[in-house]
């Protein structure tokens, strides 16, 4: 009876010993994979000029409630009708890639300051955030734009692509100042999107279910646990009836159009959504002059005029 006894106590250390084992190494993964992703400054190999689209900019060092210097370039438009915030992606393009928009929207009397988030470009920052800080980025851009007395009742926009997307999701539902939104190829939580790619990488399903929560804890160490709702498929919920204009091409390998169906199921019924097919991450196919690419100008414009335009404001 006692040799049974123990070999069942044996048994069951080594059960205890296998599964602290396994939890330790599913503990292990996301920093060991998001490590070299988030944990730089990203020094952009092109940054491009506002003359380089015969525009002037003003360039801009803003300064965080966190602490951080952030670098934005501003683009004034002729009596102004709004200010849009525009926020590039994790590693590239360069913000500066917004000027073509910033030119063919000034035609149009928007104004523009284009950001680039902690950890990017001029921006000061040694770890990049995926969206649960970035906001406050956001906030010190809006701050500026109210202590100018020419944008002080216009309305402000923030226009993101990819995670610059995320961010301008979750800037929106932190930030009441903030009127309107359109997002490009926006991921609806980091977990989501490393789930997602663990798996078109051929790991197992049933392996990246389990990942899931390892990952989200160890954003949650990482960004603070405060933070761990400051995710886009959660903060679409605090839109109220400000317009947004969600846009995700159907087959995106970097960032899945299950993505914005995530998103979309959480947001309010008015929000309106463009999808185009292809693997179009960047969704402008001439994303440098986007009034190249006619049904995309289009497409954006129609939404700005509809809700920001001289008569949307009368």
């Amino acid at each position: 009876m006692r040799r049974k006894t123990k070999k069942r106590n044996i048994l069951l250390w080594l059960f205890a010993g296998l599964l602290l084992l396994g939890v330790g190494v599913l503990a292990t993964i996301p920093p060991l994979v998001m490590g070299d992703m988030i944990n730089l400054h990203v020094d952009f190999t092109t940054v491009y000029q506002a003359e380089d689209f015969g525009l002037k900019s003003t360039e801009l060092t803003l300064q965080t409630v966190d602490g951080y210097g952030i670098s934005a370039f501003e683009v004034e438009a002729s009596e102004p009708k709004a200010v849009i915030i525009f926020i590039s992606g994790i590693h590239n393009p360069s913000v500066t890639a917004f000027y073509g928009h910033a030119r063919m929207l000034q035609d149009y009397g928007y104004a523009s300051i284009l950001t680039d988030m902690r950890a990017h470009g001029k921006s000061e920052g040694q770890v990049i955030s995926l969206g649960y800080l970035e906001t406050f980025d956001t906030q010190a851009v809006v701050d500026y734009i109210r202590s100018k007395e020419m944008y002080q009742e216009l309305p402000i926009i923030v226009y993101g692509l990819s995670m610059g997307g995320a961010v301008a999701i979750n800037s929106m539902g932190q930030i009441p100042e903030i009127a309107g939104l359109v997002s490009m190829s926006a991921y609806s939580s980091w977990e989501d999107v490393f789930s997602e790619n663990m798996l078109a990488m051929g790991a197992p399903r049933l392996l990246t279910k389990i990942q899931t929560p390892f990952v989200k804890l160890y954003t949650m160490l990482k960004f603070g646990w405060q933070r761990v709702d400051i995710v886009p498929k959660k903060q679409i919920a605090n839109l109220g009836d400000r317009p947004a204009l969600l846009i995700h091409s159907l087959e995106d390998t970097q960032v899945s159009y299950g993505n914005l169906t995530r998103i979309v199921e959480k947001a309010p019924s008015h929000v309106q959504t463009w999808t185009r097919p292809g693997d179009e991450h960047l969704i402008a196919t001439d994303f440098l002059q986007p009034e190249n690419d006619p049904e995309y100008a289009e497409r954006v414009l129609e939404f700005l005029e509809a809700n920001f335009g001289r008569k949307a404001s009368l």
